[in-house]
């Protein structure tokens, strides 16, 4: 039996060397097919591992509170383009008036609110850092140990800010990846000093570097950690401003704080600096599920704390990421769709060369059905050639799609990502396409008459 196999297999495979140049193109629609699949699944993967790792850096169920930010009367505005609602908000806000975004709200967060799990408030200024005459301009932050738990920062080496440090204000900072290349390339940092500004920190240790594109931290509004200064939150407010305490500078709006021998360019804007004691509150909630409702109530108590002025903007990172796979799944889905419809197409090519073919050779199929061959036989016959035009099609394609996602990531910037499941599929429904549109061309070559068949010219 398998001997009789094996020679139904050699006549299939000698047909299709046969005509080559008609097999290729036969097998066009297949080959381009699968290799869209292949291209367009590496997609995907590519995209949802950016998600991920987006997510990832944006923290777990973290949500974001920001001070909203108005523009001075006297600077230059934009109120042609602002909507009616924003003008009326600030109607409705005018005469009154809010302390801000405080340590105070976050402290209250994190007290009042059972589903919140950690809250960091940051400060952030602008500064030079300087150390053996390298000069490096850069943010530096004060923030409180919890901020790298809710943004997944790990220390390469060193230690975390301790208590005392926290509480004291002492003058120690955590540095970058970034920060330490430049400053220290030849040794360790740890122990070392740096001058941010005019203000001496100790460095204690040094964060792992993590790959942050720099389009999604604009579109998130997210640092880059690798190029930071992190100091103990105390420490910014003790050694170089408490924003809540009024000066000469806050009272004109300058945005430059000179101190004695410390001087700072503030984040914030005009007379917004002496407004908001922290730039931002970093909120972690304990389950996803629990985010809307806590998004909720974060307005509701920040509003009743601002005397009732909406002067804050809250963000949730990861439902805009959530947003932004569903949109991609959708787009990656209606790119699927298409390359399944060119493995269609392939298919149909295949049945209809299949029952040329078949038109062609019935002189063939009678002298076979003449010496013993039986109507089973004839249709494995025509089955097996149109299954290798399809299998070596899929095997050519899934070349193809290889070569054409590296071409992708080569040139487009895009990530791509190919997986052994979508060579698989692929492979599976181009074989399934040539079983499935050869059996009718088959099954018409096994039913001819052989007599007729004989008599054909």
């Amino acid at each position: 039996m398998f001997e009789r196999y094996q020679y139904i297999f050699n006549i299939a495979l000698e047909a299709v060397f046969l005509n080559k140049f008609r097999s290729m193109l036969t097998a066009l629609g297949i080959i381009f097919g699968v290799a869209a699949v292949i291209a367009m699944m590496a997609i995907g993967n590519g995209a949802q591992k950016e998600i991920l790792d987006q997510m990832k850096l944006v923290g777990v169920n973290n949500i974001i509170i920001t001070p909203k930010i108005e523009k001075n009367k006297g600077s230059s505005t934009q109120g042609s383009d602002q909507s009616t609602s924003q003008t009326s908000s600030n109607d409705k806000n005018k005469g009154k008036f809010s302390p801000g975004l405080s340590l105070k709200d976050a402290e209250s967060i994190r007290f009042m609110i059972p589903t919140v799990q950690k809250v960091s408030p940051v400060v952030i200024y602008e500064a030079d850092v300087i150390r053996e005459a390298v000069r490096y301009t850069t943010k530096i932050s004060g923030v409180t140990p919890d901020f790298f738990e809710l943004f997944n920062i790990d220390l390469q080496q060193g230690d975390m800010f301790n208590t005392e440090q926290l509480r004291e204000g002492k003058a120690v900072c955590i540095i970058g990846s970034t920060i330490q290349s430049k400053f220290f390339p030849n040794g360790s940092a740890i122990g070392q000093e740096i001058k941010c500004g005019r203000l001496w920190l100790k460095v204690i240790g040094v964060l792992r570097k993590k790959e942050v594109n720099q389009s999604t931290m604009e579109n998130l509004g997210i640092s880059d950690y690798n190029n930071s200064v992190f100091a103990p939150i105390q420490t910014l407010m003790r050694r170089v401003k408490d924003r809540t305490m009024v000066t000469s500078a806050s009272l004109h709006g300058s945005s430059i704080m000179d101190f004695g021998d410390m001087v700072f360019m503030s984040s914030q804007e005009g007379d917004e600096l002496s407004k908001n004691q922290v730039d931002k509150i970093v909120v972690q909630v304990k389950q996803s599920s629990q985010i809307n409702p806590t998004t909720d109530l974060l307005k509701r108590m920040l509003l009743r704390r601002h005397q009732k002025m909406e002067d804050f903007e809250i963000k949730v990172p990861e439902l805009l990421l959530k947003q932004e796979q569903r949109t991609k799944d959708i787009f990656n889905i209606v790119l699927g769709c298409i390359a399944g419809i060119s493995l269609l197409v392939g298919g149909i090519g295949i049945m209809n060369i299949m029952l040329a073919s078949v038109m062609e050779r019935i002189k063939e199929i009678g002298i076979r059905r003449a010496i013993g061959a039986t109507k089973r036989d004839i249709t494995l016959q025509f089955l097996m050639e149109a299954t290798l035009l399809s299998i070596s099609g899929g095997l050519i394609g899934i070349v193809l799609g290889i070569i054409f996602s590296k071409i992708i990531m080569q040139f487009t910037s895009i990530l791509t990502i190919i997986s052994p499941v979508s060579i698989i599929i692929s492979f599976g429904v181009s074989a399934s396409v040539g079983i499935i549109f050869g059996y009718m061309p088959a099954k018409r070559a096994s039913v001819a008459d052989p007599v007729e068949s004989l008599r054909h010219e």
